[in-house]
């Protein structure tokens, strides 16, 4: 149980697949869809549990480790239609394209790492990596419509403060490294 709760603390906050490794870093283009938050949450936490069993009950027996990520890329681009069917016909104001999710590395990264732990370790990086990448996505939401209302200086509007802004949101969460050790 303390495996389900270390990698779950683990994957939302520390290692923070969207901030903490450049897993999902392509995310942080298009913040300002919540559709794209909640997607993406969803899709890593059904990705990495997915991805421990099709490796266990699939890949392992027919020694097709080597090819995990090649074929763990269709799996994703399945599970990404998927989520997008689900939550159109949940919420039909959330329609994200399931091109925007294929995209993803921060679900594909949660999908290689999760073969080499347990179905519980697994299960808490998907829901962990979920839940931090949807805080990510929210998070920076709130801190550039913050940044749309201040007076910014010219060279900095666009590009170079999504930068700053960026980078401030990694060391925000780098501040939870050590998060749960002794």
């Amino acid at each position: 149980m303390t495996d389900l709760l270390f990698a779950l603390l683990g994957a939302a906050l520390a290692s923070n697949l969207v901030l903490g490794l450049p897993l999902g870093a392509d995310a942080l283009r298009q913040p300002r869809s919540r559709a794209l938050a909640l997607a993406g949450g969803v899709l890593l936490a059904a990705a990495a549990p997915l991805a421990w069993l099709f490796d266990q009950f699939f890949l392992a027996p027919l020694n097709l480790g080597p090819l995990r990520l090649f074929l763990f890329l269709p799996l994703l681009a399945a599970l990404a239609w998927l989520v997008t069917r689900l939550l159109a016909r949940w919420r039909p104001a959330l329609a994200v394209d399931s091109f925007l999710l294929l995209g993803n590395g921060a679900a594909l990264g949660a999908m290689l790492l999760a073969p080499a732990g347990s179905l519980l370790q697994a299960l808490g990086l998907g829901l962990g990596g979920g839940f931090g990448f949807w805080l990510a996505l929210r998070l920076f939401d709130d801190l550039l419509t913050q940044v749309e209302q201040a007076d910014v200086p010219a060279p900095f509007r666009g590009t170079p403060m999504l930068l700053i802004c960026a980078g401030l949101m990694g060391l925000a969460f780098l501040g939870f490294n050590g998060f749960g050790t002794p």
